[in-house]
């Protein structure tokens, strides 16, 4: 079986101005290396739906849900949190890129294929339940493993979040929920400041250096990650998958590369191979040197699909 890719139009739409580093354009670096390598055709393609508010109410608040709805703009920019902006179209855009992650969800549990990639933005590792963050407005990866708890009936989700910022939200919305496990690794201290002193059995956080490369990347994730998902069993595995640890990214100091993206997704099939009939959704969060984001997702997706 195919990789399903999942992306939409409308992604395009969402800008925060031209100096901002979440930026339309990497839509398409991901999109323009997926064709040029050949992988593209390959791919079954879906384009996402949107979420629905009661979809959304499994992992944020219906308070905070009716907030963003009411802060769309009709022109112009409206501030959030300081780095999170709405446009016109922004909150269309958040709605297609949760629902995207949902839908795969859907695709994988029916069958129809073994994983998936969601192309998608804004982000959403960084969303708490009841707030937006650091470019993300809804946590479409939270939403998505919530809806596979209680609309699939499974009993073990993991979340492994490779970006080189700490998934914040996602930790604030799972960690008293003993059926996710979130594995982080992180630069730290760095933004979001936080991560190096909250994990428990089921939160396995490890932050990095500045300056780490693959081989103390490698080592967190085989020292750490694989035995405590092993041990846990996860029927479905989601990836928060932020390529901005690139050595090429100047949003961070971790020192990674391609191969080093491979091997943590090569990781990651293995242990949805042992305990997840193969079913991972993986879900763009940060990457932002273009190029870098899309010879990685490139690479990450080549990996998926056995190619």
């Amino acid at each position: 079986m195919h990789t399903a890719y999942i992306t939409h139009p409308e992604f395009l739409k969402h800008d925060m101005g031209p100096d901002h580093p979440e930026c339309p354009a990497r839509i398409h670096a991901i999109q323009d290396q997926l064709i040029a390598s050949g992988l593209f055709d390959f791919l079954e393609h879906y384009e996402a739906p949107k979420v629905s508010k009661e979809i959304l109410a499994l992992a944020h608040t219906q308070e905070y849900i009716d907030w963003v709805f009411s802060q769309s703009p009709d022109s112009g920019l409206v501030d959030l949190d300081g780095d999170t902006l709405m446009n016109p179209y922004t909150l269309d855009a958040a709605l297609y890129a949760t629902g995207a992650v949902v839908e795969g969800v859907d695709l994988v549990m029916a069958g129809k294929v073994n994983n998936a990639f969601c192309n998608i933005r804004p982000p959403g590792h960084h969303a708490k339940r009841e707030g937006a963050s650091g470019f993300c407005i809804f946590n479409n990866v939270a939403v998505a493993a919530t809806y596979a708890l209680e609309h699939h009936g499974l009993e073990r989700i993991a979340i492994a979040d490779f970006d080189v910022h700490h998934g914040d939200g996602t930790e604030d919305i799972f960690h008293y929920d003993p059926r996710v496990m979130m594995c982080s690794t992180f630069q730290h201290p760095y933004y979001p400041y936080c991560g190096a002193d909250s994990a428990n059995e089921h939160m396995i956080n490890i932050p990095l250096a500045a300056g780490s490369t693959g081989e103390q990347f490698r080592k967190a994730v085989t020292e750490h990650w694989l035995p405590a998902l092993d041990r846990f069993q996860p029927q479905m595995i989601f990836i928060s998958a932020g390529f901005d640890a690139h050595w090429e990214d100047d949003m961070s100091d971790i020192q990674l590369h391609e191969k080093d993206y491979l091997w943590v997704t090569e990781m990651l099939k293995a242990v949805a191979k042992r305990h997840a009939n193969n079913r991972i959704v993986s879900a763009l969060e940060g990457g932002y040197a273009l190029h870098a984001l899309g010879r990685c997702v490139m690479t990450h997706v080549k990996c998926l699909s056995d190619l």
